[in-house]
C-alpha cells in the first residue's frame, strides 16, 4: 500500500466534476462524450493485465477500510463483500468488467466522490501527460432545463460567439449525436439524484471540446424555433490550466467588475490555483470596500482546495472564532475555521449558486448561509460535498475515494442535499432570449432591499 500523502485540508481536492464524467462513462450512453465510445468488443485480457487488476482490486478494498472516514463503513460487511467480489475480478474478461466490479464494491457506500477512472476518461478531458486534449472549446455554456440543451451564456469573442450563437438557443444535435434522446436515455439513469443537473450539463459540454484546430457540428433552434446549424471551429478555452496532484489539468478563470448601483461582482469556475485567483479576488475585494453589496458567483464552480473557501470567507466575517464547517476524518476532526481580513465588508452579500455548484463552492455558500452573512440565489447545488484523493491503481486505472465527511457549521449533511438557496431562481429561455439574467437579477434586487 501507498501511504496517503500528507496534507492539511486547506489542500484537501474536493472537485467532483471528475466524478461526473467518471459516471457518464460507466453508462451505455458514454457516446456522448467523445472518444468514450464504448467498444463492441474488448481485447482479452493478458495474464499480467488480469493479475494488476487483482492487485487494483485489494488496493481498493484496502484504502476504503483503513482511510474512510468512518471505521464502520455505514454498516457494510467489507469482508463479505471482498469475499464476494474478489472472485468475480478474478474471473473477469475484460477491463472494462473488472472495473465495473471494483465500482459496484465502492457503490455499495452510496457516497459521491468514489470510482474506478477508465484511463479513457483521462483521454476524454485531458490527462497529465497529454498536451493539448480537451483544450479546445467552442465557448457556450449549457444547461439541461425541461430535457432541453439551453444555451445559457456565450463567451465573448470565443468561435460561439462569431458563430452567432446566443444565449436561449436550444442545442439539439452535436455532429451525428440526437441530444435530446441522449438526455432522455441518461435521464433513467440519473433522474431525481441531486446531482442530476451536473451530469446533464457535463454530458453536452463534453460534446462540445476537442482539441484546438477542430470543428464541431452543431445544430439549434433559434429563437424563433427556426432549425440552424453551425460548423464551430475549437480554440483555446478561457482562463489558465491548472493542476493538483493526480487530477487531469483543468482550466481556470476568474473574473470581477462593478455592477450598475455600485455592487462589486466576482465570479469563478473553481477553487484552484490559489497562487493566481486568491491575489484577484483579494484585489477585488480591496476595491469593493464602499460597495453597496458584493455578488460571488459559484454557478458552475465544481469546486476544489477547500481551504480557499475559509480565505475567502474572511472578507465577509469579522469574527475569528466562527468556521464554515467541520471535516471528520477517521482519527481526528477539523473545523474550517475563517480567517477575517484586517477590514472586513459588512455590506450584503449574495451568493449565486446552482446546480452545478459543487463541494468547495457548496462549502463556501453553505457555511456563508449559515453564518448569516450570505443570502444565496439560484437553484439548489449538486450535493457533492465529501473531501476525495485521486490516486494511481496498478493496472493504470485511477481511484477517486472519500476520506473525510463534511457537516456545515449550522449542522447540515450537504452530502446528497445540497444547499437549499434563500430565494430559488431557475433561468427561462425567455429570458435567456432576452438578454436577461434572472438569478442576478434576483441577488441585485435583494440587495438594494437591504438598503
Amino acid at each position: 500500500m501507498q501511504k496517503m500523502p500528507e496534507r492539511s485540508i486547506v489542500q484537501t481536492i474536493t472537485s467532483t466534476r471528475l466524478k461526473v464524467l467518471i459516471v457518464i462513462a460507466g453508462l451505455a450512453t458514454a457516446a456522448l462524450l467523445p472518444g468514450c465510445a464504448a467498444a463492441s468488443k474488448e481485447a482479452p485480457l493478458t495474464p499480467q493485465q488480469r493479475q494488476l487488476n487483482i492487485e487494483s482490486f485489494d488496493y481498493v478494498w484496502t484504502t476504503v477500510q483503513e482511510k474512510y472516514w468512518d471505521p464502520q463503513l455505514g454498516g457494510l460487511d467489507w469482508l463479505a463483500l471482498r469475499n464476494e467480489l474478489r472472485p468475480q475480478v478474478e474471473q473477469a474478461a475484460s477491463m472494462s468488467e473488472s472495473r465495473g466490479i471494483m465500482n459496484d464494491m465502492i457503490s455499495r457506500l452510496g457516497v459521491s466522490h468514489f470510482a474506478v477512472i477508465p484511463a479513457e476518461v483521462y483521454d476524454v478531458i485531458g490527462p497529465p501527460t497529454s498536451e493539448g486534449a480537451q483544450d479546445g472549446a467552442t465557448g457556450i455554456d449549457v444547461r439541461v432545463i425541461d430535457g432541453q440543451a439551453l444555451v445559457t451564456a456565450v463567451v465573448a469573442r470565443s468561435p460561439a460567439d462569431q458563430a452567432g450563437v446566443r444565449p436561449g438557443w436550444i442545442i439539439t444535435r452535436v455532429g451525428d449525436t440526437d441530444i435530446a434522446a441522449k438526455l432522455a436515455l441518461l435521464a433513467r439513469e440519473f433522474e431525481g439524484k441531486r446531482y442530476e443537473d451536473l451530469v446533464y450539463a457535463t454530458a453536452v459540454q463534453g460534446r462540445l471540446a476537442g482539441s484546438i484546430g477542430d470543428s464541431v457540428a452543431v445544430q439549434f433552434l433559434d429563437g424563433d424555433d427556426q432549425v440552424v446549424e453551425r460548423e464551430i471551429t475549437l480554440a483555446k478555452k478561457r482562463g489558465w490550466k491548472a493542476q493538483v496532484g493526480h487530477l487531469p489539468p483543468l482550466q481556470v478563470w476568474i473574473d470581477t467588475d462593478l455592477l450598475e448601483g455600485n455592487i462589486g461582482y466576482i465570479a469563478f469556475n473553481h477553487f484552484l490555483d490559489p497562487a493566481h485567483v486568491m491575489p484577484v479576488f483579494n484585489d477585488a475585494m480591496r476595491s469593493f470596500m464602499d460597495a453597496d453589496g458584493i455578488v460571488v458567483d459559484v454557478r458552475g464552480n465544481g469546486g476544489g482546495i477547500g481551504g480557499m473557501a475559509m480565505g475567502m470567507a474572511g472578507w465577509f466575517v469579522a469574527d475569528k472564532s466562527r468556521y464554515l464547517g467541520t471535516v471528520y476524518l477517521r482519527d481526528n476532526e477539523l473545523k474550517l475555521i475563517v480567517f477575517p481580513r484586517a477590514k472586513t465588508y459588512a455590506g450584503p452579500v449574495a451568493i449565486l449558486a446552482d446546480g452545478l455548484s459543487a463541494s468547495a463552492a457548496e462549502f463556501f455558500a453553505g457555511g456563508l448561509q449559515d453564518l448569516e452573512r450570505a443570502c444565496i440565489v439560484g437553484s439548489r447545488t449538486a450535493g457533492a460535498a465529501l473531501p476525495s484523493m485521486v490516486e494511481k491503481l496498478p493496472n493504470g486505472d485511477g481511484f477517486q475515494y472519500v476520506f473525510a465527511n463534511y457537516v456545515s457549521a449550522g449542522g447540515e449533511v450537504l452530502e446528497g442535499a445540497g444547499v437549499r438557496p434563500d430565494i430559488e431562481v431557475k433561468p427561462t429561455r425567455a429570458a435567456l432570449l432576452d438578454g436577461r439574467d434572472l438569478m442576478l437579477e434576483a441577488a441585485i434586487a435583494w440587495i438594494r432591499e437591504q438598503k
